[in-house]
């Protein structure tokens, strides 16, 4: 059984039955803070004239999930019952009278928000992951733009789920033949590696050479992503380790940091690393790869700071961020993985197993690079 931290804060609630402009629907999820993943029902808002309703096949499995629902996710207040997942992929069985891009039987997917204020500058951009006012996440949300119908005073529920309804602008349309049972992984991995190689130049046709830091599910679709897109991809780890797993994938180089040799070797040579790695480390040898004007950034949410000399980033190197993707990025990514088959590996499981998996992710992190993905379906035979 995976452990929970006993956080200070712990917020559970009563599932409340489902009000009239709302249906039942089977999930697993945490009923109360310290308890495994149960089977149990709840209530999903009626489908309104902006909405889709989205009929979940398969939901990838997340180690952000299990870090949320053990309430240990920097940044992030666990509400119970928690029932998780942001990776859902399945097919379109109604929409609302204003919805203009989906039809029923369409292949879609939901991914890591289902709202946001739609005003700001970054919503009006559609980068709605960095709405001013917060997104409202797929699960353990608040319903506070509006954008989500059903009962205002519940939170929102997650993809391990049978069914799911908002609003079509965080519904995106898959193509028709792309594999539903690897499409979900796309809303979170793909997303979250797709986004900063494209805010970073990595599609404007130059060729760059672009580090990979952390060989787990991250790292090796970010290894698959930048090599289709044409750079020399530079796989970075902490040991010689991963070293045939990140060749495997696409990787042209290898950088073990624990090698001065390896590190030294590759002095000023990467113009994009894009550190996944979710612990606090040694970024020194990142920097000191950097060519000039190159940039890191930075995907694993870590909590403690770095300290980073001026000296470091001479000649004019940069760090910075990124999280996730607003609509017009996604929308950008499914386009490009379906185009060149880029997807994650992925092991497929059934509900029964949840507890077990993440207590492996609790261990393991995302540290291989299979991502698993429930088969809903399969789920409720």
């Amino acid at each position: 059984m995976f452990d929970f931290l006993n956080p200070e804060v712990q917020v559970n609630h009563e599932m409340p039955e489902p009000q009239d402009n709302e249906y039942s629907e089977v999930a697993w999820g945490i009923p109360k803070f310290g308890e495994p993943i149960k089977q149990l029902n709840i209530p999903r808002p009626k489908v309104g004239d902006d909405d889709v309703k989205l009929d979940i096949l398969y939901c990838g499995i997340c180690h952000s999930d299990v870090v949320s629902g053990t309430n240990e996710l920097p940044g992030f207040l666990s509400l119970y019952p928690c029932v998780a997942g942001h990776e859902l992929a399945g097919k379109v069985v109604e929409v609302g009278k204003n919805v203009t891009d989906l039809k029923v039987g369409d292949k879609a997917g939901i991914g890591c928000f289902i709202d946001s204020c739609f005003n700001c500058p970054m919503c009006l951009d559609e980068q709605e992951n960095y709405c001013f006012k917060m997104p409202t996440y797929t699960y353990c949300g608040q319903k506070t733009h509006g954008h989500v119908g059903g009962n205002q005073a519940i939170h929102t529920f997650g993809g391990y789920s049978g069914s799911n309804v908002c609003h079509q602008r965080f519904v995106f349309k898959l193509p028709d033949d792309m594999p539903l049972e690897k499409a979900g992984p796309l809303f979170c991995a793909g997303i979250t590696m797709f986004e900063p190689l494209y805010n970073h130049g990595a599609l404007e046709g130059k060729k760059m050479n672009i580090g990979i830091a952390g060989i787990g599910g991250l790292g090796t679709m970010g290894i698959k992503l930048a090599n289709k897109m044409g750079h020399t991809v530079t796989a970075i780890s902490s040991s010689e380790r991963k070293r045939e797993m990140a060749m495997s994938k696409g990787a042209h180089n290898y950088v073990a940091t624990s090698d001065s040799e390896s590190v030294n070797g590759n002095m000023a040579s990467l113009n994009l690393i894009i550190d996944t790695i979710p612990v606090h480390h040694n970024i020194k040898p990142y920097l000191s790869m950097l060519a000039p004007g190159g940039t890191l950034v930075f995907i694993g949410m870590v909590v403690k700071p770095y300290e980073v000399g001026m000296a470091d980033l001479v000649p004019q190197k940069k760090i910075t961020s990124s999280g996730v993707g607003g609509s017009r990025v996604t929308k950008q990514m499914i386009k490009f993985c379906y185009e060149n088959e880029v997807y994650s590996d992925i092991d497929i499981v059934t509900a029964d197993k949840l507890n077990e998996i993440w207590a492996k992710l609790q261990k393991e992190g995302n540290a291989s690079s299979t991502r698993y993905v429930l088969d809903i379906k399969a789920s409720t035979k």
